[in-house]
């Protein structure tokens, strides 16, 4: 008898486990190929792909949390979502909360961009009162500096695919993105229409991070992550958006 109700109980606690979600973070700002947001929840993209897998492997419902960029690491903090993707520590020295790191899953280009016209290479300390499309809440160290002096200025837009809509239409004659935005927003141009890569700004490895608590399969979640890295199925999954690896700027 005292065998039969372990033995129930262990199907309860399991079941249960099962129908826990894991709660990922997904910043607002963000914008194809990473994610498509609609309506403030994720319909695709490389992150939803990879999230979702994960958390199929993992045997656990994938739950999303969409927050602006400045409360991503707040929610982290408060336990209210669990696993946060597409992150470097670099990006939060003044991290606190107890957390584990995956290994490195994807590489971030950020680059300074122009519009159509021959590339030309730019210096970005040589600009000189330029402002400059940015992400509202988003970190540029490279340029931080120059932002810091005046020498250049920001100008903010809620999501990085407004960011290039208005340096399409000339709102500025710089902006930023990362290399797999601007290839998947020049898909849709004409050939002489394109935005153009000036500058590599900074090529940084990212990678996800889990909020270390009982209640979370964590090493569950990060052995999973490796074995999708390791075995190419990320790398799979970022194929099927951006095709070939990213080109030299």
């Amino acid at each position: 008898m005292r065998l039969a109700l372990g033995a129930l109980l262990w199907i309860c606690l399991n079941v249960a486990a099962a129908d826990t979600p894991v709660r990922y973070v997904l910043a607002d700002g963000w914008a194809m190929p990473l994610v498509q947001l609609e309506r403030g929840r994720p319909t695709q993209g490389i992150l939803y792909d990879v999230m979702l897998s994960l958390s199929t492997q993992v045997g656990a419902p994938a739950e999303f949390h969409v927050v602006p960029r400045a409360r991503v690491q707040s929610v982290m903090e408060h336990g209210e979502v669990d696993v946060r993707c597409y992150a470097a520590q670099s990006w939060q020295p003044n991290q606190s909360g107890d957390y584990i790191w995956s290994i490195p899953l994807f590489v971030q280009r950020d680059l300074l961009i122009s519009r159509q016209g021959p590339p030309i290479a730019v210096v970005p300390a040589n600009l000189q009162k330029e402002s400059v499309g940015t992400v509202l809440g988003y970190i540029y160290p490279t340029l931080q500096p120059l932002f810091d002096s005046g020498q250049l200025q920001r100008e903010d837009a809620r999501s990085q695919e407004q960011v290039l809509e208005k340096l399409l239409a000339g709102r500025y004659r710089y902006a930023v993105s990362n290399q797999w935005t601007l290839d998947w927003f020049n898909q849709r141009l004409l050939p002489e229409r394109q935005l153009q890569a000036v500058a590599l700004l900074q090529e940084q490895n990212v990678g996800c991070y889990v909020r270390n608590d009982p209640k979370v399969p964590v090493q569950r979640i990060l052995r999973t992550l490796l074995r999708m890295k390791m075995s190419g199925e990320i790398d799979d999954i970022i194929g099927l958006y951006i095709g070939a690896e990213p080109r030299e700027p």
